[in-house]
Protein backbone atom coordinates (compact mmCIF):
# COMPACT_ATOMS: atom_id res chain seq x y z
CA UNK A 1 0.00 0.00 0.00
CA UNK A 2 1.26 3.06 -0.73
CA UNK A 3 2.31 5.70 1.48
CA UNK A 4 0.33 8.71 1.74
CA UNK A 5 2.67 12.46 2.01
CA UNK A 6 1.03 14.44 4.03
CA UNK A 7 -0.78 17.74 2.17
CA UNK A 8 2.07 20.81 1.04
CA UNK A 9 0.38 23.56 2.84
CA UNK A 10 -0.91 26.18 0.42
CA UNK A 11 -3.17 29.52 0.26
CA UNK A 12 -5.91 28.37 -0.99
CA UNK A 13 -6.55 26.35 2.10
CA UNK A 14 -6.31 28.87 4.31
CA UNK A 15 -8.63 31.08 2.13
CA UNK A 16 -11.23 28.79 2.87
CA UNK A 17 -10.81 28.80 6.87
CA UNK A 18 -10.65 32.23 7.26
CA UNK A 19 -13.62 32.95 4.71
CA UNK A 20 -15.95 30.31 6.89
CA UNK A 21 -14.51 32.03 9.96
CA UNK A 22 -15.40 35.90 8.94
CA UNK A 23 -18.73 34.38 7.32
CA UNK A 24 -19.74 33.20 10.72
CA UNK A 25 -18.44 36.41 12.61
CA UNK A 26 -20.56 38.32 9.75
CA UNK A 27 -23.29 36.56 10.18
CA UNK A 28 -24.33 37.63 14.18
CA UNK A 29 -23.62 41.54 12.96
CA UNK A 30 -27.54 42.56 12.30
CA UNK A 31 -28.52 40.54 14.69
CA UNK A 32 -26.70 41.22 18.42
CA UNK A 33 -27.61 44.47 18.55
CA UNK A 34 -30.92 44.02 18.44
CA UNK A 35 -30.60 41.03 20.96
CA UNK A 36 -29.23 42.86 22.98
CA UNK A 37 -32.18 45.60 23.13
CA UNK A 38 -34.57 42.89 23.08
CA UNK A 39 -32.86 41.35 26.68
CA UNK A 40 -33.13 45.21 27.69
CA UNK A 41 -36.72 45.87 27.53
CA UNK A 42 -36.51 47.64 23.74
CA UNK A 43 -34.81 50.34 25.39
CA UNK A 44 -33.11 52.08 22.67
CA UNK A 45 -30.37 54.38 24.77
CA UNK A 46 -29.66 51.93 27.33
CA UNK A 47 -29.07 49.28 24.44
CA UNK A 48 -26.54 51.59 22.85
CA UNK A 49 -24.30 52.29 25.83
CA UNK A 50 -24.67 48.11 26.96
CA UNK A 51 -23.08 46.89 23.40
CA UNK A 52 -20.46 49.71 23.52
CA UNK A 53 -19.50 47.96 26.11
CA UNK A 54 -19.65 44.69 24.12
CA UNK A 55 -17.29 46.51 21.57
CA UNK A 56 -14.53 47.49 24.37
CA UNK A 57 -15.12 43.47 25.33
CA UNK A 58 -14.12 42.48 22.41
CA UNK A 59 -11.04 44.93 21.85
CA UNK A 60 -9.70 44.61 25.46
CA UNK A 61 -9.67 40.38 24.33
CA UNK A 62 -8.05 40.70 21.60
CA UNK A 63 -5.31 43.31 22.89
CA UNK A 64 -4.05 40.67 25.73
CA UNK A 65 -5.38 37.22 23.58
CA UNK A 66 -3.47 37.81 20.49
CA UNK A 67 0.31 38.13 21.68
CA UNK A 68 -1.02 34.51 23.81
CA UNK A 69 -1.95 32.90 20.31
CA UNK A 70 0.61 34.49 18.25
CA UNK A 71 3.50 33.11 20.30
CA UNK A 72 2.09 29.52 21.04
CA UNK A 73 1.24 29.42 17.53
CA UNK A 74 5.56 29.64 16.99
CA UNK A 75 5.53 26.75 19.59
CA UNK A 76 3.59 24.18 18.69
CA UNK A 77 2.57 25.58 15.09
CA UNK A 78 -0.36 27.46 13.11
CA UNK A 79 -2.49 24.32 12.32
CA UNK A 80 -3.21 23.10 15.94
CA UNK A 81 -3.93 27.34 17.09
CA UNK A 82 -6.63 27.55 14.04
CA UNK A 83 -8.41 24.29 14.56
CA UNK A 84 -8.94 25.01 18.77
CA UNK A 85 -10.03 28.64 17.48
CA UNK A 86 -12.50 27.25 15.46
CA UNK A 87 -13.84 25.06 17.97
CA UNK A 88 -14.09 27.75 20.76
CA UNK A 89 -15.83 29.80 18.26
CA UNK A 90 -18.43 27.18 17.61
CA UNK A 91 -19.17 26.91 21.32
CA UNK A 92 -19.31 30.22 21.83
CA UNK A 93 -21.96 31.03 19.49
CA UNK A 94 -23.51 28.19 20.68
CA UNK A 95 -23.27 29.60 24.53
CA UNK A 96 -24.91 33.22 22.66
CA UNK A 97 -27.68 31.07 21.20
CA UNK A 98 -29.37 29.80 24.32
CA UNK A 99 -28.07 32.77 26.33
CA UNK A 100 -30.70 33.77 28.86
CA UNK A 101 -29.51 37.31 29.26
CA UNK A 102 -27.04 40.08 28.38
CA UNK A 103 -24.31 38.88 31.07
CA UNK A 104 -24.53 35.17 28.87
CA UNK A 105 -23.63 37.67 26.04
CA UNK A 106 -21.63 39.62 27.07
CA UNK A 107 -19.16 36.23 28.85
CA UNK A 108 -19.58 34.99 24.91
CA UNK A 109 -18.25 38.01 23.43
CA UNK A 110 -15.21 38.28 25.21
CA UNK A 111 -14.26 34.55 24.88
CA UNK A 112 -14.79 35.20 20.77
CA UNK A 113 -12.32 37.87 21.27
CA UNK A 114 -9.95 35.67 22.57
CA UNK A 115 -10.83 32.64 20.16
CA UNK A 116 -10.98 35.39 17.20
CA UNK A 117 -7.17 36.38 17.94
CA UNK A 118 -6.35 33.12 16.20
CA UNK A 119 -6.28 35.37 12.72
CA UNK A 120 -2.63 36.35 14.24
CA UNK A 121 -1.93 32.35 13.19
CA UNK A 122 -3.56 32.87 10.08
CA UNK A 123 -1.75 35.65 9.18
CA UNK A 124 1.80 33.82 10.07
CA UNK A 125 0.66 30.86 8.02
CA UNK A 126 0.99 33.16 4.70
CA UNK A 127 4.47 34.34 5.89
CA UNK A 128 5.33 30.65 6.01
CA UNK A 129 4.18 29.55 2.80
CA UNK A 130 5.17 32.47 0.32
CA UNK A 131 8.05 33.70 -1.13
CA UNK A 132 8.58 37.34 -0.30
CA UNK A 133 8.05 38.56 -3.81
CA UNK A 134 4.20 36.77 -3.57
CA UNK A 135 3.71 37.69 0.17
CA UNK A 136 1.31 40.93 -0.34
CA UNK A 137 -0.49 38.84 -2.78
CA UNK A 138 -1.08 36.13 0.09
CA UNK A 139 -1.78 39.06 2.64
CA UNK A 140 -4.11 40.83 -0.15
CA UNK A 141 -6.55 36.93 -1.07
CA UNK A 142 -6.52 36.77 2.90
CA UNK A 143 -8.28 40.66 2.69
CA UNK A 144 -10.55 40.03 0.03
CA UNK A 145 -11.84 36.40 2.18
CA UNK A 146 -12.56 39.20 4.94
CA UNK A 147 -14.22 41.21 2.58
CA UNK A 148 -16.59 38.26 1.87
CA UNK A 149 -17.20 37.51 5.05
CA UNK A 150 -18.65 40.65 5.88
CA UNK A 151 -20.23 41.43 2.30
CA UNK A 152 -21.93 37.97 2.47
CA UNK A 153 -22.11 37.33 6.30
CA UNK A 154 -24.87 40.47 7.36
CA UNK A 155 -26.92 39.83 4.40
CA UNK A 156 -27.19 36.19 5.46
CA UNK A 157 -27.73 36.90 8.78
CA UNK A 158 -30.50 39.81 8.19
CA UNK A 159 -32.22 37.06 6.41
CA UNK A 160 -32.12 34.24 9.53
CA UNK A 161 -32.85 37.18 12.18
CA UNK A 162 -36.16 37.77 10.09
CA UNK A 163 -37.05 33.69 10.92
CA UNK A 164 -35.84 34.22 14.30
CA UNK A 165 -33.26 36.47 16.27
CA UNK A 166 -31.27 33.50 17.88
CA UNK A 167 -31.20 31.46 14.32
CA UNK A 168 -27.73 33.23 13.31
CA UNK A 169 -26.08 32.15 16.37
CA UNK A 170 -27.03 28.22 15.26
CA UNK A 171 -25.75 29.01 11.95
CA UNK A 172 -22.53 30.62 12.99
CA UNK A 173 -21.73 28.06 15.09
CA UNK A 174 -22.32 25.01 12.61
CA UNK A 175 -20.62 26.94 10.66
CA UNK A 176 -17.56 27.28 12.78
CA UNK A 177 -18.07 23.42 13.99
CA UNK A 178 -17.73 22.70 10.47
CA UNK A 179 -14.65 24.41 9.63
CA UNK A 180 -12.91 22.45 12.42
CA UNK A 181 -13.89 19.31 10.98
CA UNK A 182 -12.65 20.66 8.07
CA UNK A 183 -9.31 21.75 9.61
CA UNK A 184 -8.90 18.45 10.89
CA UNK A 185 -9.06 16.22 7.79
CA UNK A 186 -7.86 19.07 4.97
CA UNK A 187 -5.74 21.95 6.73
CA UNK A 188 -2.30 20.93 6.45
CA UNK A 189 0.43 22.45 8.64
CA UNK A 190 2.43 25.56 7.29
CA UNK A 191 5.53 25.86 10.28
CA UNK A 192 7.52 22.85 9.88
CA UNK A 193 9.75 21.97 13.03
CA UNK A 194 12.94 23.07 12.82
CA UNK A 195 11.13 26.61 12.64
CA UNK A 196 9.24 26.29 15.97
CA UNK A 197 10.26 28.35 18.83
CA UNK A 198 9.57 27.09 22.57
CA UNK A 199 6.48 29.21 24.00
CA UNK A 200 7.42 30.86 27.10
CA UNK A 201 5.21 33.88 28.59
CA UNK A 202 7.84 36.69 28.64
CA UNK A 203 7.10 36.61 24.90
CA UNK A 204 3.24 35.75 25.27
CA UNK A 205 2.55 39.71 26.62
CA UNK A 206 1.08 42.66 25.40
CA UNK A 207 4.78 44.61 26.47
CA UNK A 208 6.61 41.69 24.87
CA UNK A 209 4.90 41.47 21.96
CA UNK A 210 4.68 45.63 21.25
CA UNK A 211 8.73 45.50 22.18
CA UNK A 212 9.15 43.17 19.42
CA UNK A 213 8.16 45.68 17.00
CA UNK A 214 10.59 47.91 18.46
CA UNK A 215 13.65 45.39 17.37
CA UNK A 216 13.78 46.43 14.16
CA UNK A 217 13.84 50.84 12.76
CA UNK A 218 11.69 49.30 9.64
CA UNK A 219 8.85 47.29 11.43
CA UNK A 220 8.86 49.94 14.17
CA UNK A 221 8.41 52.75 11.92
CA UNK A 222 5.72 50.76 9.45
CA UNK A 223 3.94 49.55 12.78
CA UNK A 224 3.18 52.98 13.63
CA UNK A 225 2.06 53.96 10.52
CA UNK A 226 -0.40 51.01 10.56
CA UNK A 227 -1.52 51.59 13.37
CA UNK A 228 -2.93 55.13 12.42
CA UNK A 229 -4.10 53.47 9.71
CA UNK A 230 -6.22 51.52 11.23
CA UNK A 231 -7.28 53.80 13.59
CA UNK A 232 -8.61 56.00 11.11
CA UNK A 233 -10.11 53.31 9.54
CA UNK A 234 -12.30 52.77 12.58
CA UNK A 235 -13.99 56.00 11.13
CA UNK A 236 -16.43 53.74 9.04
CA UNK A 237 -17.68 50.73 11.73
CA UNK A 238 -18.45 53.82 14.29
CA UNK A 239 -19.85 56.65 12.38
CA UNK A 240 -20.71 55.63 8.75
CA UNK A 241 -24.33 54.34 9.33
CA UNK A 242 -25.59 56.84 11.34
CA UNK A 243 -23.41 59.66 9.00
CA UNK A 244 -25.44 58.58 5.71
CA UNK A 245 -28.62 58.18 7.81
CA UNK A 246 -28.48 61.63 9.28
CA UNK A 247 -27.09 63.56 6.74
CA UNK A 248 -28.73 61.82 3.79
CA UNK A 249 -31.35 60.67 4.96
CA UNK A 250 -30.64 56.91 3.91
CA UNK A 251 -32.51 54.08 4.88
CA UNK A 252 -31.59 50.61 6.13
CA UNK A 253 -31.84 49.43 2.46
CA UNK A 254 -29.26 52.23 0.77
CA UNK A 255 -26.88 51.87 3.98
CA UNK A 256 -26.59 48.05 3.58
CA UNK A 257 -26.15 48.09 -0.08
CA UNK A 258 -23.25 50.74 0.47
CA UNK A 259 -21.95 48.46 2.96
CA UNK A 260 -21.91 46.11 0.62
CA UNK A 261 -20.04 47.98 -2.54
CA UNK A 262 -17.43 48.54 0.19
CA UNK A 263 -17.01 44.73 0.78
CA UNK A 264 -16.87 43.94 -3.00
CA UNK A 265 -14.64 47.03 -3.94
CA UNK A 266 -11.76 46.15 -1.08
CA UNK A 267 -12.28 42.09 -2.33
CA UNK A 268 -11.50 43.60 -5.81
CA UNK A 269 -8.39 45.75 -4.30
CA UNK A 270 -6.60 43.09 -2.31
CA UNK A 271 -7.89 39.67 -4.05
CA UNK A 272 -6.69 41.72 -7.16
CA UNK A 273 -4.67 44.40 -7.92
CA UNK A 274 -2.44 43.87 -4.55
CA UNK A 275 -0.90 40.74 -6.69
CA UNK A 276 -0.48 43.27 -9.68
CA UNK A 277 0.59 46.52 -8.57
CA UNK A 278 3.10 45.31 -5.48
CA UNK A 279 5.70 43.36 -7.58
CA UNK A 280 5.23 46.49 -10.05
CA UNK A 281 6.20 49.46 -7.52
CA UNK A 282 7.37 47.85 -4.41
CA UNK A 283 6.07 47.72 -1.22
CA UNK A 284 7.06 51.50 0.05
CA UNK A 285 5.35 52.74 -2.90
CA UNK A 286 2.56 50.62 -2.73
CA UNK A 287 1.93 51.86 1.06
CA UNK A 288 1.93 55.37 -0.26
CA UNK A 289 -0.07 55.09 -2.53
CA UNK A 290 -2.81 53.43 -0.25
CA UNK A 291 -2.43 55.84 2.10
CA UNK A 292 -3.01 58.16 -0.17
CA UNK A 293 -6.02 57.25 -1.48
CA UNK A 294 -7.58 56.37 1.70
CA UNK A 295 -7.43 60.55 2.31
CA UNK A 296 -8.71 61.06 -0.76
CA UNK A 297 -11.46 58.84 -0.15
CA UNK A 298 -11.80 59.57 3.15
CA UNK A 299 -11.85 63.30 2.17
CA UNK A 300 -14.55 62.98 -0.20
CA UNK A 301 -16.93 61.00 2.29
CA UNK A 302 -16.75 64.12 4.77
CA UNK A 303 -17.43 66.53 1.79
CA UNK A 304 -19.72 65.18 -0.02
CA UNK A 305 -22.88 67.76 -0.27
CA UNK A 306 -25.13 64.86 -1.71
CA UNK A 307 -25.72 60.81 -1.09
CA UNK A 308 -24.66 60.15 -5.00
CA UNK A 309 -20.98 61.63 -4.15
CA UNK A 310 -20.56 58.71 -2.08
CA UNK A 311 -20.75 56.22 -4.24
CA UNK A 312 -18.23 58.24 -6.02
CA UNK A 313 -15.87 58.00 -2.93
CA UNK A 314 -16.34 54.44 -2.02
CA UNK A 315 -13.76 53.27 -5.39
CA UNK A 316 -11.41 55.88 -4.29
CA UNK A 317 -11.17 54.81 -0.95
CA UNK A 318 -11.17 51.17 -1.67
CA UNK A 319 -7.72 51.56 -2.95
CA UNK A 320 -6.76 52.28 0.62
CA UNK A 321 -6.82 48.45 0.45
CA UNK A 322 -3.73 48.41 -1.33
CA UNK A 323 -1.70 49.59 2.02
CA UNK A 324 -2.20 46.89 4.05
CA UNK A 325 -0.77 43.93 2.62
CA UNK A 326 2.46 45.70 1.63
CA UNK A 327 3.14 46.86 5.23
CA UNK A 328 2.87 43.26 6.16
CA UNK A 329 5.05 42.01 3.26
CA UNK A 330 7.49 44.40 4.40
CA UNK A 331 7.75 43.56 8.31
CA UNK A 332 7.41 39.73 7.55
CA UNK A 333 10.43 40.16 6.11
CA UNK A 334 11.93 41.82 8.55
CA UNK A 335 11.56 38.92 11.57
CA UNK A 336 12.80 35.56 11.86
CA UNK A 337 10.49 32.83 10.71
CA UNK A 338 10.49 31.38 14.01
CA UNK A 339 8.81 34.61 15.87
CA UNK A 340 6.24 35.13 12.22
CA UNK A 341 3.28 34.38 15.41
CA UNK A 342 4.65 36.83 17.55
CA UNK A 343 4.82 39.51 14.82
CA UNK A 344 1.28 38.40 13.74
CA UNK A 345 0.17 38.81 17.79
CA UNK A 346 1.81 42.44 18.34
CA UNK A 347 0.12 43.55 15.41
CA UNK A 348 -3.01 42.00 16.45
CA UNK A 349 -2.56 43.63 20.14
CA UNK A 350 -2.20 47.20 18.30
CA UNK A 351 -5.71 46.75 16.59
CA UNK A 352 -7.22 45.97 19.60
CA UNK A 353 -5.95 49.51 20.80
CA UNK A 354 -7.32 51.24 17.45
CA UNK A 355 -10.41 48.94 18.31
CA UNK A 356 -10.75 50.88 21.62
CA UNK A 357 -9.47 54.40 20.58
CA UNK A 358 -11.35 54.49 17.25
CA UNK A 359 -15.01 54.51 18.36
CA UNK A 360 -14.55 56.98 20.96
CA UNK A 361 -12.70 59.46 19.09
CA UNK A 362 -15.12 59.31 16.04
CA UNK A 363 -18.35 59.48 17.77
CA UNK A 364 -17.15 62.60 19.85
CA UNK A 365 -16.22 63.93 16.62
CA UNK A 366 -19.56 63.25 15.10
CA UNK A 367 -21.63 64.34 18.01
CA UNK A 368 -19.40 67.67 18.13
CA UNK A 369 -20.02 68.13 14.46
CA UNK A 370 -23.92 67.56 13.96
CA UNK A 371 -24.52 70.37 16.50
CA UNK A 372 -23.98 72.43 14.22
CA UNK A 373 -26.71 74.00 12.86
CA UNK A 374 -27.01 72.23 9.14
CA UNK A 375 -26.36 71.17 6.66
CA UNK A 376 -22.54 71.99 7.85
CA UNK A 377 -19.19 70.33 6.51
CA UNK A 378 -18.83 70.37 10.61
CA UNK A 379 -21.07 66.83 9.96
CA UNK A 380 -18.05 65.26 7.93
CA UNK A 381 -15.79 65.97 11.19
CA UNK A 382 -15.21 62.56 11.55
CA UNK A 383 -13.59 61.66 8.11
CA UNK A 384 -12.17 65.13 7.69
CA UNK A 385 -10.03 63.83 11.53
CA UNK A 386 -9.27 60.63 9.84
CA UNK A 387 -7.55 62.15 6.93
CA UNK A 388 -5.54 64.29 9.53
CA UNK A 389 -4.74 60.28 10.51
CA UNK A 390 -3.65 59.39 7.18
CA UNK A 391 -1.59 62.50 6.53
CA UNK A 392 0.25 61.63 10.19
CA UNK A 393 0.72 58.04 8.61
CA UNK A 394 2.75 59.46 5.16
CA UNK A 395 4.34 61.65 7.33
CA UNK A 396 6.27 58.64 9.68
CA UNK A 397 6.62 56.30 6.44
CA UNK A 398 8.89 59.40 5.21
CA UNK A 399 12.86 58.78 5.14
CA UNK A 400 14.17 60.19 8.15
CA UNK A 401 10.98 60.48 10.32
CA UNK A 402 10.94 57.43 13.37
CA UNK A 403 14.36 56.11 12.83
CA UNK A 404 16.75 55.86 10.39
CA UNK A 405 14.44 53.49 7.88
CA UNK A 406 15.18 50.18 6.34
CA UNK A 407 18.79 50.60 7.38
CA UNK A 408 18.21 51.01 10.83
CA UNK A 409 17.79 47.60 11.53
CA UNK A 410 18.27 44.12 10.93
CA UNK A 411 16.93 42.24 7.77
CA UNK A 412 16.28 38.60 7.74
CA UNK A 413 17.15 37.18 4.27
CA UNK A 414 15.78 33.73 4.04
CA UNK A 415 18.31 31.72 1.32
CA UNK A 416 16.67 29.43 -1.10
CA UNK A 417 13.32 29.08 -1.78
CA UNK A 418 10.42 27.17 -0.03
CA UNK A 419 7.72 27.68 3.01
CA UNK A 420 8.20 31.11 3.82
CA UNK A 421 11.87 31.68 1.64
CA UNK A 422 13.09 33.70 -0.93
CA UNK A 423 14.66 36.55 -1.86
CA UNK A 424 14.41 39.74 -0.06
CA UNK A 425 12.23 42.63 -2.24
CA UNK A 426 10.65 45.61 -1.58
CA UNK A 427 6.84 45.17 -0.36
CA UNK A 428 1.32 44.30 1.68
CA UNK A 429 -1.74 44.77 4.14
CA UNK A 430 -3.38 44.02 8.09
Amino acid sequence: MPIRRPRRATLPFLVVTVALDLLAFGIIIPVLPRLVQDFLGGEAVSAAQVYGLFGLTWAVTQFFGAPVLGALSDAVGRRPVILLSNLALGLDYLLMAVAPGVGWLLVGRAAGGLASSSFTAAFAYVADITDADRRAAGFGVIGAAFAFGFIAGPALGGLLGAIDLRLPFWVAAGLCLANALYGIFVLPESLPQERRTPFTWSKANPVAALRLLRSNTEVFRVSVVLFLSNLAHEVFPAVFVLYAGHRYGWDQVTIGFALAAVGVASATVQGGLVRRIVPRLGERPTMVAGLACGAAGSLLFGLAPSGGWIWLAIPVAALWGLFGPAAQSLMTQRIAASEQGRLQGALNSLRGVSGLAGPVLFTASFAAGVSQPGPSLAWGAPFFAAVVLLLLALVALAPGVLGKGAAGGTVVRRPGRGLGNGPLLARPRA
